[in-house]
């Protein structure tokens, strides 16, 4: 169930009433008249079933609400109702499988926000990574796969594709680039100095390596992995059942073959070097491939039952 909170300009409110008020699977509706300050205006509260949200969203988006006013849309943990219960007999599909695009392209946008935070998290990850190939420990590789924030902008790629957003598509790619460029240099600085001080010699970096040695040696695996890995955490990503991300994060070889990258470079190690590029090319290519046609997969669904939907209702055709 979802809780939609609309700051709707006086205006507007009879038509956004009006269009929730048609509509089977909003389940409860409520007008606070001129109970909005900014805009001045109404607000406007609705219960509506998940696997409808798209449908009651977009026509508000049509009725230029959000551009007026305001849409909040929240997820309802826990709801006792039995007009809600028949709300969503009566809506087709279900609410688990449902994806609120309004709520994964935000989402995405904020993943994408080139900040502090993420440099932080990329870089310490990828110190992790580093210390985990000399130390040739399996946990840490997990731990840095786990503290690595590069999934999200990952994603990212895929639903700027699938939705047609381009400006978020280059805000994934530069947020990529760039988490991965500087992580990888600060990184490299610091195994520089690490080796200054003989903490690391070259046989920790191209030593026999059983534990760690999958990182700097793609094959097919790794990319099938990646893809199977990314169609996982973006149905985690869009179902209203969120399990299961942890898995994703390390299943896939991103950041420790940065971390490989910038060790390569303090010593000198091309294969090193080159091995880890193309492990990470083929991970990140694999990830953005897997989300992007997860996506374009669910959005042909939804579309379908949006439409077998909508012959069902007796929505007014200056409504939709």
């Amino acid at each position: 169930m979802l809780h939609l909170r609309i700051l709707s300009p006086a205006a507007m409110t009879d038509d956004v009433v009006a269009n929730l008020e048609c509509d089977d699977a909003v389940s409860g509706l409520a007008v606070l008249r001129g109970a909005s300050l900014r805009p001045p205006g109404d607000i406007v509260l609705a219960e509506v079933a998940r696997e409808a949200g798209n449908d009651v969203v977009d026509r508000l988006r049509g009725l230029k609400v959000h551009q007026e006013g305001s849409i909040a849309i929240e997820q309802v943990p826990t709801w006792l109702s039995r007009s809600g219960f028949e709300a969503e007999v009566r809506t087709p599909g279900s609410s688990a499988d449902a994806v609120v695009w309004a709520d994964v392209t935000q989402r995405s946008y904020e993943e994408t926000e080139l900040n502090w935070s993420y440099l932080s998290f990329m870089t310490l990850a990828t110190i992790i990574a580093s210390i985990a190939i000399v130390l040739d420990s399996q946990i840490l590789v997990i731990g840095a796969m786990v503290l690595g924030p590069e999934f999200g902008a990952i994603a990212a790629l895929g639903v700027a594709l699938v939705r047609r957003r381009f400006v978020l598509l280059q805000l994934a790619i530069r947020t990529l680039v760039f988490g991965f460029v500087s992580a990888i240099a600060i990184t490299f600085l610091l195994a520089l100095a690490a080796r200054g001080l003989g903490w690391i010699t070259l046989d920790d970096v191209v030593g026999p390596r059983p534990g760690t040695g999958f990182i700097y040696t793609p094959d097919k695996w790794s990319f099938i992995v990646a893809v199977v890995a990314a169609a996982a955490g973006v149905l985690t990503m869009t179902s209203a059942k969120s399990v299961g991300m942890a898995g994703v994060f390390i299943s896939v070889t991103t950041v420790p073959a940065a971390g490989n990258i910038a060790l390569g470079a303090a010593f000198g190690v091309g294969s090193a070097i080159w091995g880890s590029t193309l492990q990470l090319f083929l991970n990140v290519s694999g990830m953005a491939l897997a989300g992007w046609l997860t996506l374009a997969v669910q959005q042909r669904l939804w579309t379908r039952v949006s439409v077998r939907r909508a012959r069902h209702l007796h929505i007014p055709r200056r409504m939709l």
